[in-house]
């Protein structure tokens, strides 16, 4: 039998990758991504965040062109797509699908004004119990703002697109969107399993301009003719699978099921759990959003905590105070102060506001230090330490909605390279780390392979998802860990 290839695609603000993998023994065969320095982001005036949605499909081309050429695959051997993508961007398009202005992606900050009036008026209760967040920062906030400051456009708008909705479109010549996408986007009520009419009302936007919901795992369109031609395709060809970028990571660190986190550490921290229940934080500090294999009838809910000050300060620290020495060594160093640093305790929170401090920006802090009895090791230590302190005081907002949290996955790069960090981390939250070697394109591809019927469900298709290392919590060591989380907690609240 001929080899059957799953092909991913991962549309990120700073490239579009591509990941062949083979869907029988699910080994990656060819990546790529383009552009290979980082993608240009348009901002014109302070806070706002675009990009050419044609640049994307651009990228895509360039990408899967590169890993077929390099795999020796033919377009006739895949046998289905899937797409992760940039959470929260907006695209409009008219009635020829052509994009009428550029993509406000997910860090333009224009739309906040809009989504805290939103709140304001319409009332907590009502925007919590049916869509579990504010409606902040997010997709349909940004529609509110061309409204009222770009109305021809708004008057010409066909249909509002999410970034992988975009490339999906272009793929196929079929507008279509899932569950996952609009929640992400404050365009689903929960209670009433729906598109959120009343947030639409309030906003003035009309119902047609939501996209077809199709589900998430689903032959959602195909290859056309056109598209076929132009990228070596095969005319047909199925998209099976979408999903933002934040959800699809934990797809593709096999997070499903309630209690399952996944976690990336790089300049910005994530933790992102799944629910089995619908809830909310009543102070919006956490973002709720479906996740992949969310139904009404059987809830799965991704709980998204974000820090903004996490490998920013590891990095701040490697520049400023271990500029002399490499990661690795750093992280020696980091090793040499004792749990707790000695007393010293750092805030991490210097890369703009938290959205889990009630989005206050509080600035990164130092405390405790004593002139005489501390050195760069402690510092470097109290650095980390206060990362996953940060984490930790998150993931205690998600235990209070329900969470039963007992297990990380991540992928073992950034922060979760250093063993400082791991352990701390496992020995305040009690959780097992598990470390994997994965990424958004090939989770995509897998995704796409459930979506085809190629596994029989997600254990299946993750099967072959390769484990680098398992960390247990130390419990001879717990006590240390917990106290000194607790001291840096108390230093938090007199901030807060």
């Amino acid at each position: 039998m001929a080899t059957r290839y799953l092909l991913g695609f991962d549309v990120g603000s700073s490239s579009v990758k591509a990941s062949l993998v083979n869907a029988d023994n699910g080994k990656c065969v060819s990546s790529a991504f383009f552009p290979e320095k980082e993608a240009p982001i348009m901002a014109s005036k302070a806070g706002w965040a675009e990009q050419e949605p044609d640049s994307w499909w651009q990228y895509a081309k360039q990408s899967l062109q590169k890993i077929m050429a390099d795999a020796h695959v033919k377009g006739e051997e895949i046998c289905a797509i899937g797409i992760s993508y940039q959470m929260h961007g907006l695209v409009c398009v008219d009635k020829d699908l052509k994009p009428l202005r550029p993509a406000i992606i997910w860090c333009d900050s224009r739309a906040v004004p809009y989504g805290e009036r939103a709140f304001r008026e319409l009332g907590a209760d009502q925007c919590l119990s049916h869509l579990l967040n504010s409606p902040g920062n997010f997709t349909a906030a940004k529609l509110a703002w061309v409204k009222e400051n770009e109305p021809d456009t708004f008057n010409r708008i066909y249909k509002i697109m999410l970034p992988g909705d975009y490339l999906a479109m272009r793929l196929s010549g079929t507008v279509n969107t899932t569950v996952s996408g609009l929640s992400e986007g404050m365009f689903w009520d929960f209670k009433e399993n729906c598109v959120a009419q009343f947030l639409l009302d309030y906003y003035g936007i009309p119902a047609s301009f939501i996209p077809t919901i199709v589900p998430t795992f689903s032959e959602q369109s195909a290859v056309s003719a056109a598209a076929a031609a132009e990228l070596g395709l095969k005319a047909g060809t199925p998209i099976t699978y979408r999903g933002g970028d934040q959800p699809n990571n934990a797809l593709s660190l096999n997070v499903f099921e309630p209690g399952e986190i996944a976690a990336t550490a790089g300049t910005s921290g994530v933790v992102y759990g799944v629910l089995g229940e619908i809830g909310y934080d009543a102070k919006s500090r956490v973002n709720t959003f479906a996740h992949v294999n969310h139904a009404a009838a059987d809830p799965r809910l991704g709980v998204l905590l974000c820090i903004n000050g996490t490998g920013i300060l590891n990095a701040w620290m490697h520049r400023n105070v271990t500029f002399d020495m490499g990661y690795a060594e750093m992280n020696d160093l980091a090793a040499q102060a004792p749990i707790g640093s000695d007393g010293v305790c750092i805030m991490p929170f210097g890369n703009g506001a938290e959205r889990v401090l009630e989005n206050k920006e509080l600035g990164c802090s130092i405390h405790g230090l004593n002139f005489n009895k501390h050195a760069r090791p402690h510092l470097v230590r109290a650095a980390q330490e206060g990362i996953v302190f940060s984490f930790c005081y998150g993931m205690e907002i998600m235990g209070q909605m329900g969470m039963n949290i007992q297990k990380i996955h991540a992928g073992k790069a950034n922060m979760f390279l250093s063993p400082l960090f791991r352990n701390t981390l496992a020995g305040v939250s009690g959780a097992t780390i598990e470390l994997y070697e994965t990424d958004g394109s090939v989770g995509a591809a897998k995704g796409a392979g459930m979506g085809a019927g190629l596994y029989k469900d997600h254990n299946e298709a993750f099967s072959t998802l390769e484990k680098l290392q398992v960390i247990e919590p130390d419990a001879a060591q717990r006590d240390a860990y917990l106290t000194a989380y607790n001291k840096w907690k108390e230093v938090l609240k007199k901030q807060i």
